[in-house]
C-alpha cells in the first residue's frame, strides 16, 4: 500500500501519521507534500523522519490512496489529477463535500454511499460528531428538528492560532492574530467568515453537511458556531426533537449501542465528556443526556470528540480501511 498526505506539515497532516498504524497501515510506504516553503524539511515519522516534497513531485508517484488536508483550493487544483492517475482521494477540506456526485462519508452512519467513488469528501469536524450521535436517533425514532451550539478549539483553525492562544496566556502578544479579538479568557462567536443570513461559514457547513450525510434534505436544523480557549476537543451542546416519544433509558440505550460512541452520563458522580480528557481518542463521547423540559419529544445532548483525530484524521482513515477491504474482496 502506497499512501500520500498533502498537507503533511499540519496539524490533521501529523495527526494521519501518529494514526495510521490504528488503521493497518502500519506497513505502507507513505510520501507527504506540503507547501513550497516546507519542501525538503523532514518531519518525525514511525522510528525516523519523513521528507517532504511538493504535491507536483508527489503526483509523479504511483499512489493507492492520497489524503488531502491543505485548504479548499489546492484540493480543488490537486485532487482530481491524483484521481486520473488511479488513486484513491479522501479529502479534509470543504472543496467537494456538497457536490451532489462526491459522497460525504461518516463510516458509522453512511459507507454505503461511497458506491465505486474515487474521490471521497470528509465532513467538517463539528458535523462528524454530530451525525455520530444522531444518525442513530433518526434511525430508531425519526428526527423532527435540531439546534447545535458549538465550542471548538483552537486547534480547529490551526498552529497559528495555537501559537496565538499560548502566546496570550503567557502575556505576550502574539506575532500573528487569526482572530479578530483575543482568544484567551475569551469566547468568540464566530467560527470562519460571515455568510447569508449572518450565519458563519462553520454555521452553515454543518447545517448543510449533515443534511446530505444523513439524506435528509429538509431537516430542520439551526446552528451558532463559538471558539473557545481550549487546546483540542470540540464540544456540543444539541437539541433534538424525535418524531416519536420515546423514554430516556430507552435513548440512552440506542446510543450506547451505536458504533463509535462512548456513553459517559453519570453526572451525580460529575462524570461527562470534557475536552480535556478526549485528546488522542477516536470515538465520539456523549453525556448530559436529559429531557428538554420545554417539549414532550425534546432530547439534549451533550458532544465531545478530538477534532483532530475523530473529527479529521480517524474519519479519514476509517474510510481508507473501508476502501480497501472492499478492494480486497
Amino acid at each position: 500500500m502506497r499512501l500520500g498526505v498533502v498537507g503533511v506539515t499540519g496539524l490533521v497532516g501529523r495527526t494521519f501519521l501518529q494514526a495510521l498504524p490504528l488503521y493497518g497501515f502500519d506497513r505502507a510506504e507513505v510520501y507527504g507534500a506540503a507547501s513550497h516553503r516546507s519542501v525538503g524539511s523532514r518531519i518525525p515519522f514511525r522510528t525516523g523522519e519523513l521528507l517532504v516534497e511538493s504535491v507536483e513531485s508527489l503526483l509523479r508517484r504511483e499512489l493507492d490512496i492520497v489524503f488531502f488536508s491543505a485548504g479548499a483550493s489546492v484540493s480543488r487544483e490537486w485532487a482530481p489529477r491524483f484521481v486520473e492517475k488511479g488513486a484513491i482521494v479522501i479529502d479534509n477540506s470543504s472543496a467537494w463535500r456538497l457536490e451532489p456526485n462526491v459522497p460525504l462519508i461518516v463510516p458509522e452512519v453512511n459507507l454505503s454511499s461511497i458506491g465505486q467513488a474515487r474521490l471521497i469528501a470528509n465532513p467538517n469536524c463539528s458535523t462528524i460528531q454530530l451525525v455520530v450521535v444522531i444518525a442513530p436517533l433518526q434511525r430508531t425514532f425519526g428526527i423532527e428538528r435540531v439546534v447545535i451550539s458549538t465550542y471548538q478549539a483552537v486547534t480547529g483553525t490551526g498552529q497559528k492560532a495555537v501559537e496565538q492562544l499560548m502566546a496570550e496566556r503567557s502575556g505576550r502578544v502574539a506575532s500573528h492574530s487569526v482572530y479578530p479579538h483575543p482568544i484567551d479568557l475569551n469566547c468568540i462567536p464566530q467560527c470562519d467568515v460571515f455568510e447569508e443570513e449572518g450565519y458563519t461559514r462553520e454555521e452553515w457547513k454543518i447545517i448543510k453537511e449533515t443534511r446530505k450525510i444523513l439524506d435528509n434534505p429538509t431537516l430542520p436544523i439551526t446552528a451558532t458556531a463559538v471558539r473557545v480557549p481550549v487546546l483540542g476537543g470540540h464540544s456540543e451542546s444539541v437539541n433534538v426533537v424525535l418524531k416519536q416519544e420515546a423514554p430516556l433509558e430507552a435513548v440512552k440505550e440506542v446510543l450506547a449501542q451505536a458504533p463509535g460512541i462512548v456513553l459517559q452520563d453519570n453526572p451525580t458522580r460529575h462524570e461527562y465528556p470534557m475536552p480535556r480528557y478526549v485528546g488522542g481518542q477516536n470515538e465520539v463521547f456523549v453525556g448530559r443526556i436529559r429531557r428538554d423540559t420545554s417539549h414532550p419529544r425534546g432530547i439534549n445532548l451533550w458532544i465531545v470528540a478530538d477534532n483532530l483525530r475523530k473529527g479529521a484524521a480517524t474519519n479519514a482513515l476509517q474510510i481508507a480501511q473501508h476502501v480497501v477491504a472492499a478492494t480486497q474482496h
